[in-house]
């Protein structure tokens, strides 16, 4: 494995901030900023947290071109106290149409302080059938390292038409994941942390523990902790082949929101596994649902 050269299915959904620089002109890219904020929830709240918008953040400074992406008010259902739950299909072609993502487009995605902000919003438009949308490796962190660029003059590209083509099962829902728990074909993997998958620690979500029967590969350790980049591919299959993660396996993947396991999915995805799964609940919803079980160390 240490000498094995892997390379990524889809190589255009990854790209850098070089090329990314010499490419900022092209009339058909559509550069979007997804950046949010995770902060603790006032006291006695049910939330897990509060969503703060990272549009701030981009009017202080962003990539020259680029629009911003509210994930929460934008393009989540607002009708539900989960966090960062899916819209419906017609609610994110509105979202996507106002923000110029037409047939034609070429989507470039980035986040700062995590890369996962911008891999939900990559695992989204794959989920309603787009498919020529990529992450920017290592996101604002690594573009602004290097001295990259920046702007502060807001950018809004002009309206398109954006048709969904929903992809049925690349989003579950907690029932569909209790079904699959004794299932040998199928393997869930939660990608939060050692101590929250331990149980060991209290949780912000409700119930410390994990869905039962599952594995752990962490999103942090799919990424260079100084630059914020992807892991090497030979990296990231040694961390999923580590936890017994084979392509002839049904893939869940799950976190608290939804949001950190994309990471673990844009990887899965990239190393060639094509059942692949989020569940949008995550443990958001389980921990709070009594009726569910849930298991911990």
């Amino acid at each position: 494995m240490a000498n094995e050269h892997i390379e990524y299915r889809d190589p255009k959904s990854i790209v850098q901030t070089d090329w990314l620089q010499a490419h900022l002109g092209d009339p058909n890219l559509r550069i979007f900023d997804c950046t949010t904020h995770l902060k603790p929830a006032e006291q006695g709240s049910d939330l897990p947290y509060l969503i703060v918008s990272g549009k701030a953040d981009y009017d202080a400074g962003h990539i020259p071109g680029a629009g911003f992406l509210d994930i929460q008010g934008e393009l989540s259902d607002n009708s539900t106290r989960l966090r960062f739950m899916m819209p419906s299909a017609d609610h994110f072609a509105a979202a996507m149409s106002r923000h110029g993502v037409g047939e034609t487009s070429r989507v470039v995605l980035y986040s700062a302080g995590s890369i996962m902000w911008a891999t939900r919003v990559w695992w989204m438009l794959r989920a309603f059938g787009f498919d020529d949308a990529a992450v920017l490796d290592g996101g604002w962190d690594k573009w602004k390292a290097e001295g990259r660029p920046v702007a502060t003059e807001p950018c809004k590209y002009p309206p398109a038409k954006f048709i969904s083509r929903a992809r049925p099962g690349m989003v579950v829902a907690k029932d569909q994941v209790l079904a699959e728990l004794k299932n040998p074909a199928t393997v869930i993997v939660n990608a939060l942390p050692p101590d929250l998958h331990s149980g060991k620690t209290p949780s912000r979500y409700g119930r410390p523990g994990r869905v039962p029967g599952n594995v752990n590969v962490p999103a942090g350790t799919l990424l260079d902790p100084k630059t914020k980049a992807f892991v090497p591919p030979t990296q990231a299959r040694a961390r999923f082949d580590a936890a017994g993660i084979e392509k002839s396996k049904a893939v869940i993947c799950y976190c608290g929101g939804g949001i950190s396991a994309t990471i673990d999915l844009f990887l899965l995805y990239q190393l060639g596994h094509d059942r692949l799964t989020l569940y949008d609940g995550s443990m958001g919803e389980w921990a709070k649902d009594e009726s569910l079980p849930i298991e911990k160390d």
